[in-house]
């Protein structure tokens, strides 16, 4: 039976948007206010924030605001985050079930998609995704990246591909004054990227572009943004699309601007936009990419497309898929490997059929990696209500030890250096500072253990 007299207890596995969100609808219910919620937020990464502060590009600094309104979040006293623990290796499920009546898995989305086309695995072939914990300056990746070719292709027609076709037409000069790490400066500096071509194999009404995203390629001096005349092209799915979404109609008339200016005088890079346009194929010599080639195609009327036959060769030497990301596989988690989600009814885990007692997820690990940043406070509201469902119902988990000072005394006994809330307004405070020593506003710290020694510098091995 679940003891009312103390506050409800929820961990959370992940401290990204998605994980925030959940812990602001928990605190906003009416548990909150009559029998109280006490929730830790569990963070693989030393500093909070997920897709913000590793998935989303440097010069973006009106995303980047959102993490204000995360702030005022985790600074509620009900939350506490728990930060550079990995679930599955510093702490398990069966700990959680020990500890909490609730368990919900936030934990994103950061592995890229696969592509099935010849030559995908060909030297300099990359996954967008790599390319952007790399700019981002997220621990577990590469400190280099190649950037020796003149001319790259990115297939993908959402927003991570425009992130990554701008970063490679800015020069690393334009992208100094945001926050990337020195290293992330010293590679953007001898990028000799001079082309980029984004790919997509539909039309403009069907692009999953923003339209803030699309109008920022033009911001920069350095780049023209070239959209072929010919691609310009609608059929009835595609004028309903228009009619029915007015984002959709705003991409599709910028897109439209673009193919019919006047060439941008003194742009010395050029980011072309090409529309239908399939990848069948990359194309490479001694193991490295040095062409791709694409098959034409056509509306059906529907806003679907079918093949034309007509097969171009491409001239370019470096290829960044951004098709989508994918989920990590949890332990002791059910998983759905082809939909890349946890298998979940309105949030609650399934597996077999049944529910998973006191097991949630929200997130892109609760329906796939669609959508923006702020459609996951949906999710987080649908999965709570669940959690209060049954709590209600009196069919949460019942944990041996619910008290708040348990798992951190288990931590502290296993001698994991976890960070804190008021370990992270250390580091943040010492980003600000590296920034301000360089006129800058932050320049983000990389490696773990310098993140660990700014935040916890208390919990350094001697």
């Amino acid at each position: 039976m679940t003891d009312t007299n103390r506050p409800l207890r929820v961990a959370i596995v992940g401290a990204g948007p998605a994980g925030i969100y959940c812990a602001d609808a928990l605190m906003k219910s009416d548990t909150a206010s009559e029998r109280g919620v006490s929730i830790d937020l569990y963070e693989r990464m030393p500093a909070p924030f997920g897709l913000i502060r590793y998935g989303v590009a440097p010069d973006h600094p009106r995303i980047k605001g959102i993490i204000t309104a995360l702030h005022k979040v985790l600074d509620k006293p009900q939350v506490r985050l728990l930060g550079n623990i990995d679930y599955g290796t510093d702490v398990s499920l069966d700990d959680l079930r020990k500890h909490y009546d609730a368990v919900v898995f936030s934990t994103g989305a950061t592995d890229d998609r696969g592509m099935k086309i010849p030559g995908i695995d060909l030297e300099r072939s990359y996954g967008a995704g790599e390319f952007v914990a790399w700019y981002d300056g997220h621990p577990d990746f590469s400190r280099t990246w190649p950037l020796d070719e003149e001319k790259v292709a990115v297939i993908g027609v959402g927003n991570v591909a425009l992130d990554v076709a701008r970063v490679l037409a800015k020069t690393g000069d334009e992208l100094l004054p945001t926050e990337i790490p020195d290293n992330v400066y010293e590679g953007l500096k001898s990028n000799k990227a001079i082309e980029v071509h984004v790919f997509g194999r539909r039309g403009p009404a069907q692009a999953k572009f923003t339209p803030l995203e699309l109008k920022e390629l033009d911001h920069s001096p350095n780049i023209e943004v070239i959209v072929d005349p010919e691609d310009i092209e609608y059929d009835e799915g595609s004028a309903v699309a228009r009619r029915s979404s007015k984002i959709t109609d705003q991409v599709a008339t910028i897109i439209e601007n673009y193919a019919i200016r006047e060439p941008k005088q003194g742009a010395i890079h050029k980011l072309f936009l090409h529309f239908f346009e399939n990848p069948v194929e990359i194309l490479g010599e001694d193991g490295k990419v040095v062409g791709m080639r694409t098959e034409r195609t056509e509306l059906d009327g529907t806003g679907n497309v079918r093949a034309t036959g007509k097969i171009r060769e491409w001239d370019v030497s470096a290829i960044y898929r951004a098709v989508g990301y994918l989920s990590d596989n949890l332990p002791g988690i059910p998983f759905d490997d082809q939909a890349g989600v946890i298998p979940n009814e309105a949030g609650r885990v399934f597996d077999d059929g049944s529910h998973l007692t006191g097991l949630y997820t929200t997130g892109w690990i609760k329906r796939g990696p669609v959508g923006l940043i702020g459609h996951t406070k949906g999710d987080a509201n649908e999965t709570v209500e669940c959690i209060l469902e049954d709590m209600k119902a009196d069919s949460l988990n019942t944990p041996e030890a619910p008290g708040e000072d348990a798992i951190v005394a288990l931590l502290e006994e296993r001698g994991v250096p976890f960070t804190t809330w008021d370990g992270w307004y250390r580091l943040d405070e010492h980003e600000r500072a590296l920034g301000a020593a360089a006129g800058r506003e932050r320049i983000k710290v990389v490696e773990r253990d310098d993140m660990l020694a700014a935040a916890e510098p208390h919990k350094l091995q001697k």
